[in-house]
């Protein structure tokens, strides 16, 4: 059986800038990706500092080479299952049946969105139907925008949203604006269309509208719709890790997770982190994470002393 000081489950932003900052402190690194990252639709990212508007494959392709230009070992595949052995470290299965092992762990699985289950939606996702402003409002700006709500976090996301144009749709199934949201919408002139989405239009490869159910049809550049967050944590549970009541990992410093020798970074427990942030998580978990082998480090090796 192979073993690492350290297996990096998660090949994005956060599980690279681990496994870099790792490998270059000599640490022995696997980083073990399923090649599904959660940008895939995106044809470029935002808000990377020197790296704006490059391709996230792109992005990816270049912290691959970096990881194992400083001794790293990337392996294409998906993990099955997660044991913890206690003082030996940690097993990780894999889908081709080949067990490897680690001193510790660090989870990166990012998250998956989840939309409503409107027609065409999520053909588009990423394109013209988008989730973060941040990310692709400067893309859109000035154009005509729509937002797809219904809760009162939605108002406000449409709030933010309307800083990218003076053209903002806001559309919501029928009384569910409180008074006092009716007014913050009116007062940023943002168009209130009450009723149900039904499908979205498209012509020629770009969004045309949204249709509601009634017939009246709201047309539009780009749609934004406000997604449900849900992490990638399986192996986390496996593991027995403390997560809260929508599943995000409970974290003490640096991603730390209640299992002695398990961190996570990125997505996986912080929905709101883009790119950059979750490159910053990572570099700081895997800081921790030496820290944490040296003390191992320095205990073995008094032990190794006293019984010579």
């Amino acid at each position: 059986m192979t073993e690492f000081d350290v297996i990096v489950i998660g090949g994005g932003a956060a599980g690279l800038s681990a496994a870099l900052v790792l490998t270059r402190a000599r640490r022995s690194v696997l980083v073990i990706d399923s090649g599904l990252p959660r940008n895939l639709p995106a044809a470029q990212m935002h808000g990377f500092l020197s790296r704006d508007g490059m391709p996230p494959r792109d992005l990816l392709a270049i912290g691959r080479d970096e990881v194992e230009g400083y001794g790293g070992a990337i392996l294409s595949d998906a993990v099955t299952d997660v044991v913890n052995e206690g003082t030996s470290g940690f097993r990780v299965g894999l889908r081709d049946g080949r067990p490897v092992r680690a001193r510790r762990l660090l989870v990166a699985t990012g998250l998956r969105d989840e939309i409503p289950d409107i027609p065409g939606l999520w053909d588009r996702w990423g394109r013209d139907v988008l989730h973060c402003p941040y990310c692709h409002g400067f893309e859109v700006r000035d154009g005509e925008l729509a937002v797809l709500g219904g809760s009162p976090a939605d108002v406000q996301y449409a709030l933010i949203v309307r800083q990218w144009t003076d053209d903002l749709a806001y559309i919501t199934p029928r009384e569910r604006l409180t008074a006092g949201e009716r007014e913050r919408l009116n007062a940023r002139a943002i168009t209130i269309v009450e009723g149900d989405a039904q499908r979205i239009t498209v012509r020629g490869d770009r969004l045309e509208a949204v249709e509601l159910a009634d017939g009246r049809v709201v047309r539009c550049d780009a749609l934004f719709v406000p997604p449900r967050f849900v992490p990638n944590n399986g192996p986390l549970l496996s593991l027995g890790c403390d997560v809260d009541d929508d599943g995000w990992a409970v974290t003490a410093t640096n991603g730390l997770t209640s299992i002695p020798g398990v961190w996570v970074a990125g997505n996986v427990a912080n929905p709101r982190a883009q790119v950059i942030t979750a490159a910053g998580e990572g570099s700081a978990a895997a800081i921790a994470i030496n820290a944490d082998l040296v003390e191992e480090d320095v205990r073995r090796a008094i032990r190794a002393s006293r019984e010579k």
